[in-house]
């Protein structure tokens, strides 16, 4: 059954940040040290609190603390803010070892609960108190989360992390990738571009384990972010620029090996930060029951097994005109197709087939993917489509020409995407039909906002972003709504779109029914929860497909 929302604790406060100490010894241009972040504060409880992996009977907790030796923590749950009772507790230890972030799980709690913790070192001080909750058992009636991706630091402020905190709602938090951005400080965003004072560190690329955890430390001191993990419960899944841009297993996109060694040591260090910083547990792909009402199945498609995307523009660079068509109805009957390409790999095909199946057999209403990338079919609409004025159709049309070629051949834009890998999509999509799943996907990735049905398996719920442009930054020329209408136009699954805003999506299962409502913030270029709308759409159990 649902349970009412407990008394939010009040805020932490930040530590002040010396950055002359912080750039003592030129440790954040090298890029080298293992563990420099002592330097950034002056000790103690430096980074608030989180709690995440939620179970009905369990929790992990985190927190940061530094101290002059490895330093033993006392971690306390309890029902009542004021901490009157004590539940359950233990000991973990913060060391530089692992950056001085402690994490514990907690056990043996009841199911379906707010409760309170915090961390309590040797002399006495606390860290600020926390609010999490365990999933329920049994009947449970309505399950919200506050879903996000796409959060760069640079761009703006974290404004849906602070309307999601203000509107104290949901159940959980899930982020579906991207919680911060590898690349250095005037790369994406450029100078021109960021937002004055967010600024992240380093200032360098994250390439090492000292940077990523410095990233790591300079994202979460942003008070909304930090709030939020005060707030909720959250289920996270990493995405590409955790490690590298338009990574996948033997690579990325913004990594070269000549200059920046081999790719499995930057993908070590940015799973071990990761793990460190996070509330996470180090299993790539995991369940989580919510009672009767739904599976929450968290997959990973980026680094364990992708195989390496297809360059669209390779397809046609350099053909005549005349030749550009026939190359990609051989790419289209070809290599698009090919069946072993794959995004999950065997073995997790294999566990969410198994998994999906299972929950079903359980008598759970919806399955629930939280994935990274958009798992609708999406063609780029070509100048014509847009019906833009002449002059305008002519700029568009030189820049969006091997787009819009391929868009007539029938091929999607994004090979990154699901679309990128139609035949591992088919089969995805096949086990959620077999298994005659209620399938909800949630997915992040893109920057932008679309509602798809799925081939008759179920609704795909993908999300804007916190912070990071969306096609409204790459096409100038057009009016984001003539845009998301012509998208819509184009692709048959695709029954909504919005390519202009940001923000973030609130989850909300019934039994009866899945809903989104896609909140967009009153822009990100200055702090404020304000919302400037919101759009909303479900599906009814059983129908696998838009009901509104």
């Amino acid at each position: 059954m649902d349970s009412p929302a407990a008394e939010p604790p009040v805020a932490a406060p930040l530590p002040s940040l010396d950055r002359r100490r912080l750039l003592q010894g030129g440790l954040l241009a090298a890029g080298l040290v293992a563990a420099p972040l002592s330097a950034q504060v002056g000790g103690g409880f430096t980074h608030g609190v989180a709690s995440g992996e939620p179970q009905a009977r369990s929790v992990l907790l985190w927190t940061r603390f530094v101290g002059s030796a490895p330093t033993r923590l006392r971690f306390e749950m309890a029902e009542t803010i004021a901490f009157a009772r004590v539940l359950a507790g233990g000991e973990v230890e913060a060391s530089p070892d692992h950056d001085w972030c402690a994490k514990a799980v907690a056990g043996g709690l009841e199911p379906g609960r707010w409760y309170y913790y915090r961390f309590v070192a040797p002399d006495g001080t606390a860290s600020s108190i926390g609010r999490t909750r365990t999933l329920p058992e049994g009947r449970t009636d309505r399950f919200r989360m506050a879903v996000f991706s796409c959060s760069n630091l640079g761009f703006g402020y974290f404004n849906g992390y602070a309307h999601a905190n203000a509107a104290d709602a949901f159940d959980l938090a899930v982020h579906l990738g991207d919680y911060f951005y590898e690349y250095d400080h005037d790369t994406y965003p450029a100078e021109r571009q960021r937002v004055d004072g967010r600024l992240p560190e380093p200032l360098t690329e994250t390439v090492h384990l000292a940077d990523y955890r410095l990233r790591y430390a300079s994202y979460r001191r942003d008070p909304d972010l930090q709030r939020l993990h005060q707030l909720y419960p959250m289920v996270s899944i990493f995405d590409d620029h955790e490690t590298a841009n338009d990574a996948w297993k033997g690579g990325a996109e913004n990594h070269q090996p000549e200059t920046e060694g081999p790719w499995p040591a930057r993908v070590a260090a940015a799973l071990r930060a990761r793990s460190e910083w996070l509330p996470v547990s180090d299993a790539p792909w995991h369940s989580y029951d919510i009672g009767d009402l739904a599976t929450l199945l968290r997959i990973e498609t980026r680094i364990t097994a992708r195989d390496r995307p297809l360059d669209l523009g390779a397809i046609t660079r350099g053909l005549p005109p005349e030749r550009i068509e026939s190359a990609l109805k051989a790419f289209r009957a070809g290599a698009w197709r090919d069946p072993s390409r794959t995004l999950m790999g065997e073995r997790q095909e294999h566990w969410l087939a198994r998994a999906l199946a299972d929950s079903v057999r359980s008598g759970r209403k919806w399955q629930v993917l939280a994935q990274q990338v958009v798992m609708g079919s999406l063609r780029l609409p070509t100048a014509i489509d847009l019906k833009l004025d002449p002059a305008v159709a002519k700029q568009v049309s030189g820049r969006m020409a091997a787009l819009s070629a391929a868009s007539d051949a029938g091929i999607p834009f994004n090979m990154d995407a699901w679309d990128g890998y139609p035949a591992a999509r088919d089969r995805l999509l096949g086990a959620a039909r077999e298994a005659d799943a209620n399938l909800v996907v949630l997915s992040g990735d893109s920057h932008n906002a679309w509602a798809c049905e799925l081939d008759g398996a179920g609704v795909e719920f993908a999300g804007h972003s916190v912070t990071s442009p969306g096609a409204e930054a790459y096409f100038r020329d057009i009016a984001p709504r003539d845009l998301a209408t012509a998208l819509v136009a184009k692709n048959p699954q695709l029954a909504w779109a919005d390519v202009a805003q940001r923000g973030y999506m609130a989850v909300e299962l019934t039994p009866a029914r899945a809903s989104c409502e896609w909140r967009f913030t009153n822009g990100v270029r200055s702090r404020s929860a304000a919302l400037a709308g919101t759009h909303r759409m479900g599906a009814d159990l059983g129908a696998r497909r838009f009901t509104t």
